[in-house]
Formats: structure tokens, C-alpha cells, sequence
């Protein structure tokens, strides 16, 4: 069953390892539209955020402290689906819709981040994973 969870953690890592690089090399067309949306510190929000998400990403892929990995991704995702998802603020249906959409997702990718770092602090081990967890149980 250990290959049932690594597939799992590199298709749940490669969401944000995408994520990072459209971040990292586009993070000034990035940063205007989260200026536009209100983001405070919009480049530097961006930039941050593409590197927890190119860290967080490598480190559910290779298995390499993957709780940390997995908690400051969830982390991340809390105030930017606030931020950058608020459908409660659109007045157009479609546009409203579209957020809904992306921060219904983000909720499932963190419900799926927190169940991975669940089960790594519980059964301290990683399967097919280069290190430990960091944490210790909790």
C-alpha cells in the first residue's frame, strides 16, 4: 500500500508545484491580480506563496518531512482562498461562480493536506518517503 500513498502525494503536490512555478515566473502579472482582488503586499504575497507551494510541493513528492510540508501548504490556503476567492464579495453570477468554484477547491486540497499530515504525525512514518516527519506525534 505504500505505492497507494506515494501516488497520492505526488498528485496532491503537483497542484501546487504548478502553482509555484506560474508564481515564480510570472509573479508580477500574478501580483496585479491579487492587487486587484485588495491582497496587501500583493508581489511579496505572491512570491511567498510560490515558494511555500515549490517546497511544500517537493517535499510531499519525495517524501521529505512531509507533515511540515503538508501543514504549511493548508496553512498557506486558508488566507489566500479568503483573499483571492471571496465569491460573497462578486455581484456577477458567473464571476461568483468561478470563485465559488476555486475556493470550494482550496477547501478540499486543505481537508486533503491536513488528512495527509494527520496520518503522518500519527503513524510517524512517511512510505516511500526519503525522511521522517518532523513533528512529533501529536
Amino acid at each position: 500500500m505504500d505505492i497507494v500513498f506515494l501516488v497520492g502525494r505526488i498528485l496532491l503536490a503537483l497542484v501546487f508545484l504548478l502553482s509555484a512555478i506560474g508564481h515564480l515566473t510570472q509573479s508580477k502579472g500574478m501580483a496585479q491580480y491579487a492587487q486587484s482582488k485588495g491582497v496587501p503586499a500583493a508581489e511579496a504575497g505572491v512570491l511567498a506563496s510560490g515558494v511555500v507551494f515549490a517546497l511544500g510541493g517537493l517535499g510531499l513528492v519525495l517524501g521529505i518531512w512531509t507533515d511540515v510540508a503538508a501543514l504549511l501548504i493548508a496553512l498557506t490556503l486558508i488566507p489566500v482562498s479568503f483573499m483571492m476567492h471571496a465569491f460573497w464579495k462578486e455581484s456577477d453570477p458567473m464571476a461568483k461562480q468561478a470563485e465559488q468554484i476555486n475556493f470550494n477547491k482550496n477547501l478540499a486540497l486543505i481537508g486533503g493536506l491536513l488528512v495527509v499530515f494527520y496520518l503522518v504525525n500519527q503513524t510517524q512514518d512517511i512510505p516511500a518517503g526519503i525522511t521522517g516527519p518532523l513533528l512529533d506525534r501529536w
